[in-house]
C-alpha cells in the first residue's frame, strides 16, 4: 500500500497544504511545534477515522475556523482510493471514498493499513491497560471487520447497560430488572466474540514477536505476550449474574473485555514490573515491528509506517535495527533535523522542511 498524496485545508496549524509522497521514505524535519506531527495525524485520521492522540474533531480544526478538510489518495496492488474527510465543529465528520459518501465511519476501516509509532508508544508496556486495549482494538479493527462490528456492538451494550444501572440505583422495578437481563445476554454475546478474536490476535503476535525481539536483544531475551481477560469466556454470564449487586452499587459494568489487559514477559518475568527502561523500550519496538509483519501476513500487502520523532528516543543499535527492518515499506518520518541520518545507511527518498505550518523546502533525493 502507498499513500500518494495528501491535501489539508484548515487542519491544525495548516491553512492549506498539498503534498505528494515518494513510495519509499518521506522525511519531515524542522523545529518542534511547527506542525510535523500534524501531518502524520492527518494521514492516520484519514485512514482510521481516529486521531492517534485521541483528539476530538473540533480540536483538529484550525483555530477560528468551523470546518477542516483532509483528502488522501492511496493505491493498493489492485485498486486505488481517494478518501475525503470533512471535519465539523458541532456535527459528525463526513467521509467519502472515491466520491461516494459512506454512512458509517467504520466502513472506512480496512481500506488503508497504518502502523503508527510515537514516543508515547514506548510507554505502552509500562503504562495502564487502556493503552494496550486501544492497541489491540485499533489494529484488529483495521484487519478484521467482524471484530470491529462485534466491538462496536459490545461498546453500545456497555453504554446502555451502564445507563440502566444508574437508573436502577435511583428507582428499581421488575420491568427494568428484566431489561437488565436482556442487556446481560447481549453483553456476553458480543463480549465473548471480542475475547475470542483477541485470543487469536495474541497468538498470531507471539508467533512473530519472539524472533524479532531475540534479534533485537542479541539472542539473550525471549519476549512473550499473554492475553489477560477480565473474565473467562466460559463463566462470563455466571460472573455478570453473580456480580450484579456490585454493578448496581458501582453504577457501572465492572467485568468484560473493556477491562482486559496484555501482559509482556521477558524470560518469564513481567516486563512492566521487573523490566529495565531499556527492556521496556525494546519490547515496545518489537511490538510495533511485529504489528507490521502481522499486517503483511493478514492483508497480503504492506502497511504504511508512520514514525513520529521516535528515532531520538532510541539508542543507536535500536535505531539501526528499526531502520533496517522497514526498508521495503513506505515510511513517513518526523524528526528535528537531518543529522539523525548522517551516519545511517538508511535511504531517504524525499525530504520536507516544515516551518510554522508551511513546507519551506522540498527535495527528492
Amino acid at each position: 500500500m502507498i499513500v500518494k498524496s495528501l491535501k489539508l485545508n484548515q487542519f491544525r496549524n495548516y491553512e492549506s497544504l498539498q503534498l505528494s509522497f515518494d513510495k519509499g521514505t518521506n522525511l519531515f524535519y524542522g523545529n518542534n511545534a511547527q506542525g510535523k506531527t500534524n501531518i502524520l495525524e492527518a494521514v492516520y485520521l484519514c485512514g482510521t477515522t481516529k486521531s492517534h492522540k485521541g483528539s476530538k474533531d473540533r480540536e483538529m480544526i484550525r483555530f477560528g475556523e468551523e470546518e477542516a478538510h483532509i483528502r488522501m489518495a492511496i493505491s493498493r496492488s489492485q485498486s486505488a482510493y481517494e478518501i475525503d474527510m470533512h471535519l465539523k465543529k458541532n456535527r459528525p465528520k463526513g467521509i467519502a471514498v472515491n466520491g461516494v459518501p459512506i454512512r458509517k465511519a467504520a466502513e472506512l476501516l480496512g481500506i488503508a493499513n497504518f502502523v503508527f509509532f510515537s514516543p508515547e508508544d514506548l510507554g505502552i508496556i509500562k503504562n495502564g491497560p487502556a493503552e494496550r486495549r486501544r492497541f489491540m482494538d485499533m489494529e484488529l479493527s483495521q484487519l478484521d471487520k467482524i471484530y470491529l462490528s462485534n466491538l462496536i456492538n459490545y461498546n453500545k451494550v456497555v453504554n446502555q447497560r451502564n445507563k440502566l444501572l444508574k437508573e436502577l440505583s435511583f428507582k428499581s422495578s421488575e420491568e427494568k430488572l428484566e431489561t437488565l437481563d436482556i442487556w446481560d445476554l447481549q453483553l456476553v454475546k458480543y463480549g465473548t466474540e471480542v475475547m475470542k478474536r483477541r485470543v487469536g490476535f495474541v497468538q498470531e503476535l507471539n508467533e512473530i514477536i519472539g524472533g524479532l525481539h531475540e534479534k533485537l536483544s542479541g539472542g539473550t531475551e525471549k519476549l512473550t505476550i499473554e492475553y489477560q481477560p477480565c473474565v473467562e469466556e466460559t463463566t462470563f454470564l455466571d460472573t455478570v449474574t453473580k456480580m450484579r449487586e456490585r454493578d448496581l452499587r458501582m453504577k457501572s459494568t465492572c467485568f468484560g473485555p473493556h477491562k482486559d489487559d496484555l501482559i509482556f514477559f521477558i524470560n518469564g518475568s513481567e516486563v512492566k514490573k521487573y523490566g529495565s527502561q531499556g527492556q521496556q523500550r525494546t519490547a515496545a519496538l518489537s511490538l510495533k515491528l511485529a504489528e507490521i509483519e502481522l499486517v503483511k501476513k493478514v492483508v497480503k500487502d504492506t502497511p504504511v509506517l508512520l514514525l513520529d520523532d521516535v528515532l531520538s528516543e532510541l539508542d543507536s543499535n535500536r535505531q539501526q535495527f528499526l531502520l533496517n527492518s522497514i526498508g521495503q515499506i513506505q515510511t513517513v518520518i518526523t524528526c528535528t533535523g537531518l543529522d539523525e541520518f548522517v551516519n545511517s545507511q538508511f535511504a531517504v527518498h524525499k525530504t520536507f522542511q516544515i516551518q510554522n505550518g508551511t513546507v519551506i523546502h522540498e527535495n527528492n533525493i
